[in-house]
């Protein structure tokens, strides 16, 4: 009886030893072999990460879509950078001229000196007012030290939302944003609604408002053509605005979603002006377009539902 009571206790021994083996051979350090490089492609640390999140792809780093295309370098994700937007002479006031200041930094707190020329410029800077109304794109002048500064102003009174548009160097396109107070009388807010007839007239041009597609999540085609408003002969002269044949902003009504879109053909000359994106989401969303002639840069407005 006791012997075999002996051979019973060997046996449940070397069948725990077999399954401490077993675990053991089973777990792998994070960022294993075949992970071994992605923490620090990405720029974030190996050390802790889920294989899964290793790496992330440039859309992931991209409020809105980006421009990726940067192969393997280091990308500094979005939700790694800051920005803040300030007026250094104190509260901006409706209808006078003020410095704005934009400082970027990274997740150390550490300014962001590196910059890729983005459709001509290290940063594109829009300006919206609550309702949409008002729109302004400029260009602020690198000072160093992570800051742009630009000189602006600002018809009334009330919110405006602040977007810093740029691609930080060996990183992927980024949009970071903010609401800023301007001191004065506050303009009337109107109602957001769709346009019922996507053609503008606009500096002696009428422009026609195209979509391949209204549906979320999906490509879309915008098509823009630019025609002589009284001969309605097409324009076929448009001059390069910022390195491309147009420049194409959109915005969710809310001014939560901001889209990036591309030109098909950067050099098209017109009529057809072509640009590339998707809509993140059902909703309405305004569309402004940008385009040069004869000198004079001109912008059309769109407010479009997506369903």
């Amino acid at each position: 009886m006791k012997k075999k009571i002996i051979l019973v206790a060997a046996a449940v021994l070397v069948l725990s030893i077999l399954a401490a083996c077993g675990k053991a051979g089973d777990k792998k350090p994070a960022g294993g072999n075949n992970h071994a490089g992605h923490g620090a492609i990405s720029g974030q640390e190996n050390a802790e990460k889920p294989a899964g999140n290793e790496k992330k792809e440039a859309g992931e780093m991209d409020h809105g879509g980006g421009h990726g295309g940067h192969g393997a370098d280091a990308k500094p994700a979005a939700e790694n950078l800051q920005a803040s937007f300030a007026f250094p002479a104190g509260a901006a006031k409706a209808n006078e001229e003020t410095e704005l200041t934009i400082q970027v930094k990274d997740k150390d707190g550490k300014p962001v000196n590196k910059y890729d020329v983005n459709h001509e410029k290290l940063l594109h800077l829009i300006i919206v007012n609550h309702d949409l109304s008002f729109f302004n794109h400029i260009h602020p002048e690198f000072k160093g030290d992570g800051t742009f500064t630009v000189n602006t102003s600002f018809p009334a009174g009330g919110e405006y939302k602040v977007f810093a548009d740029f691609i930080p160097t060996g990183g992927a396109n980024t949009t970071l944003s903010e609401w800023v107070k301007v001191e004065g009388k506050e303009g009337k807010h109107a109602a957001i609604a769709a346009d019922a007839n996507l053609v503008k007239e606009v500096d002696g041009k009428e422009i026609e408002l195209s979509m391949s597609a209204a549906k979320p999540k999906e490509d879309v085609t915008l098509t823009f053509n630019i025609r002589d408003a009284k001969t309605k002969k097409g324009i076929n002269n448009l001059q390069p605005y910022l390195g491309a044949v147009g420049h194409v902003v959109i915005l969710s009504e809310d001014a939560n979603q901001y889209l990036h879109v591309h030109p098909i053909d950067e050099k098209a000359t017109g009529p057809d002006a072509k640009f590339a994106t998707s809509f993140p989401q059902s909703g309405t969303f305004k569309i402004w377009g940008q385009f040069q002639h004869n000198g004079e840069v001109f912008t059309v407005p769109f407010v479009v539902n997506v369903r």
